[in-house]
This record gives structure tokens, C-alpha cells and sequence, in this order.
């Protein structure tokens, strides 16, 4: 039986979010809630699925990496959304919806968490959780995104969360910052909510609803970094994203690049 609880979650989801609520399902254990919901046809178009669980056996990250999933020891929420046409900037989602995250443990009393572009989730320089976003179905018009969103609450002493160690030394959770675990139905609605907001908002203006928010939530922004792709390498000062989401990288002679993907690790002083 999962610890958490679907009913109370149901109860605690907003009025307004419940109204595009097609199907929110609960599960002790499961490989992915990501694979879970982009295994099954994708909600009506303005509509969201949810998937949560207690475990995850085989959870995934950005660039394949393993997502770490112990028992009970974090928030793992998938949340299926069914765009009614192909929203302007779709590659920026992941940041509006990591704007969303931050926006949901602030209203717990979780504040000064920012975003390591363009999925991890941070505070005071520790890892806190993640983001993963991932098309499942492109139509004529319509196309379901599917973002998994890991927050760590309570982690085992001397667990390996296979952290980059080029820009985070340790993880972090939420019970060591908050003095003890928050409501986890409180907590997973306030996460719904908000990503349920976010994708309207999203399907109406693209980043441009967000954009001016974003300075914010870059943790990045104004430290040296050194970008590493399948092409080349690209070391300067991070400078924010652009409209689409890109991140801006100056380099020394003042050429400004625009990284779209690629491992971001911060530069050895």
C-alpha cells in the first residue's frame, strides 16, 4: 500500500485543476511513472493525467541517466498533458515547469530553491529534485507531454544519488531543511496545481508568459560554466536563456552563445 493517500490527495487538489483532472493513480512501486504514462494514449487535448509513486525500480533522467528512486524517500509525480496545438517554444516547458516546482514548496514554507538549467532543482548549492520532460505524441495539431517531476524528502544516510560531481557535491532533502517530511498530500496537490496552471498558461503564450520570471530561478546565471556536447566544448559566463529557453553562454571575447542541449558543469576557478 502506498503512503500516500489518493483520496486525501484528490480532496486537496484545487477545484480548478480537478475540472481537467482525467485520471490520478497511486502505486507503491513501479518501474517509471514516466514510462507509466507514456505507455497509455495521452489525455483529451487541456486535459492531465497524474501518476505517483512511492518506489520507482527503474526511474529516468535527462540524457538516460538512472533516476535514483529508494523506498520512501521522495515525491515521484508524472503529469501527462495533452497541448490542443503545438505550443510556441515547447523546449522552454522544462523551465516554466521547474518555475512551477519552485513556486509549489514555496507555498509550504520551502523558499530560495532556483533551478540548475534546464531540469535540476536546488537549494543552498545541494541537489534537491529534478525534472524530466518527454514527447508522446506528436498529431496533426494535438501533443501529449509527459514531465516527471523527483523531489528528494527523505534520503538514506550514505545513499548514492550518482550527483555530477562538476556542480554538486551532495544532495539534499526536504525533511533536513524543513526540520522533518512535509504533508505529502499537501505537498503532491500543490505540485499538481501548479503544473496545472503552468500548461494552460504555456498553451496560451509559450515562454513569453514566463520569461520575465526567469532571472529569479537561474542558478546558473553570472557563473562560469564550461558547456560539453557531441560537437564541442564552450567555456564563459552563463547570461540567462533566450525566448525559446536556449541558455546564453558569453565566452571572454564577448561571442554569446546559444546552447540548446549538452552536460553544463561549472568552470575551475
Amino acid at each position: 500500500m502506498s503512503r500516500l493517500d489518493a483520496t486525501v490527495l484528490r480532496q486537496s487538489i484545487h477545484s480548478d485543476s480537478l475540472q481537467r483532472l482525467e485520471e490520478l493513480e497511486v502505486f507503491a512501486e513501479i518501474d517509471s511513472t514516466n514510462t507509466y504514462l507514456l505507455q497509455r494514449p495521452g489525455p483529451p487535448p487541456g486535459m492531465f493525467r497524474v501518476a505517483l509513486a512511492d518506489h520507482q525500480t527503474a526511474g529516468r533522467g535527462r540524457r538516460n541517466r538512472d533516476w535514483v528512486s529508494p523506498p520512501n524517500s521522495g515525491l515521484y509525480l508524472s503529469f501527462a498533458y495533452s497541448f490542443a496545438a503545438y505550443p510556441r517554444a515547447l523546449s522552454a516547458l522544462t523551465l516554466a515547469i521547474g518555475m512551477a516546482v519552485i513556486d509549489a514548496l514555496a507555498a509550504t514554507g520551502v523558499k530560495n530553491v532556483l533551478l540548475k538549467w534546464p531540469n535540476d532543482l536546488v537549494l543552498d548549492n545541494a541537489k534537491l529534485g529534478g525534472i524530466l520532460t518527454e514527447v508522446q505524441h506528436e498529431g496533426r495539431t494535438a501533443i501529449t507531454v509527459v514531465t516527471g517531476i523527483g523531489l528528494n524528502i527523505e534520503l538514506p544516510a550514505g545513499l548514492d544519488v550518482g550527483l555530477d560531481s562538476e556542480w554538486a557535491q551532495r544532495a539534499t532533502d526536504l525533511s533536513h531543511v524543513s526540520g522533518g517530511p512535509p504533508d505529502m498530500e499537501a505537498l503532491a496537490a500543490g505540485v499538481v496545481d501548479e503544473l496545472a496552471s503552468t500548461c494552460v498558461e504555456f498553451e496560451s503564450g509559450g515562454f513569453a508568459r514566463f520569461a520575465d520570471r526567469w532571472p529569479a530561478f537561474d542558478w546558473l546565471l553570472g557563473k562560469d560554466v564550461v558547456v560539453d556536447d557531441e560537437a564541442r566544448s564552450i567555456e564563459g559566463m552563463a547570461a540567462g536563456v533566450d525566448r525559446n529557453g536556449a541558455l546564453l553562454v558569453q565566452t571572454e571575447s564577448g561571442e554569446r552563445h546559444r546552447v540548446m542541449s549538452g552536460s553544463i558543469r561549472l568552470a575551475k576557478g
